[in-house]
């Protein structure tokens, strides 16, 4: 079993994902705009990808795992025209700013929001063709019960897309990474967020969550089957694909 417990974003008593809920609370004003200048807006590029999977299949119902502010949801509802899609996170307050963006792109008939705990998905089983995650399960406090939630929740032969933060393998990629991460994501992310423990708890989740085929391993064991991984931009994002 992968548990992440014992990474928490702030040093004070309570769950992770109590804390979770709050530190993204805490950021959601300035969260898309740090996202997309940290990643240099290859973020983008990356949700793209992890969609582009779904394509063939055609998915009507959709399950968008730790949406935050809804952009992957808003990508994922133009690329593939779902009849319906849920937007489901812990945060209120992201939510809110992924309500105002699916309003303004004219989405509110196909995209909603529900305050849900990932680990405890209040879906029945068999509810949805696919579930998506983009970089937001790095913050399960038990990865392995937010994943077999997931297959849960998938229709037999639905599909499984997640686009994830990960640590290049390569060198000199792997070392470039580490300083960029240890030195301008935390100090940008402290300067604009006003969170001065967020960004050190990203770079602390990425180094500790597993990649590449480990997490092949940790999807077939929650459930799903033909799991495979795809690395993005030298392996600063994979995205993992699998069937139920």
């Amino acid at each position: 079993m992968y548990t992440q417990e014992t990474i928490k974003p702030y040093a004070a008593d309570g769950s992770k994902t109590e804390q979770v809920e709050t530190m993204f609370d805490n950021i959601a004003p300035t969260y898309d705009r740090l996202n997309h200048r940290l990643s240099w807006n290859i973020d983008r590029r990356w949700r793209r990808k992890a969609i582009s999977l779904l394509e063939p299949y055609h998915p009507q119902d959709m399950l968008d795992i730790a949406t935050g502010t809804g952009d992957f949801a808003i990508m994922a509802a133009r690329m593939l025209q779902p009849r319906r899609l849920i937007g489901a996170d812990i945060s209120e307050k992201m939510m809110d700013v992924g309500r105002q963006k699916v309003v303004a792109a004219g989405l509110q008939q196909v995209i909603s929001f529900e305050r849900e705990d990932c680990q405890a998905l209040s879906y029945p089983d068999a509810t949805f063709d696919a579930v998506t995650a983009a970089f937001g399960i790095r913050n399960f406090a038990d990865l392995d019960l937010g994943l077999r939630e997931m297959c849960r929740v998938l229709r037999p032969g639905g599909h499984l897309s997640i686009a994830e933060l990960t640590t290049p393998v390569g060198t000199p990629m792997k070392q470039l990474f580490h300083v960029y991460s240890h030195t301008v994501l935390p100090l940008y992310g402290r300067l604009v967020s006003k969170d001065s423990s967020a960004y050190t708890y990203l770079t602390r989740t990425i180094e500790a969550f597993p990649q590449g085929e480990r997490m092949v391993q940790i999807l077939r064991d929650a459930g799903f089957r033909e799991a495979s991984f795809h690395r993005l931009t030298f392996g600063i994002c994979t995205v993992y694909f699998a069937a139920k």
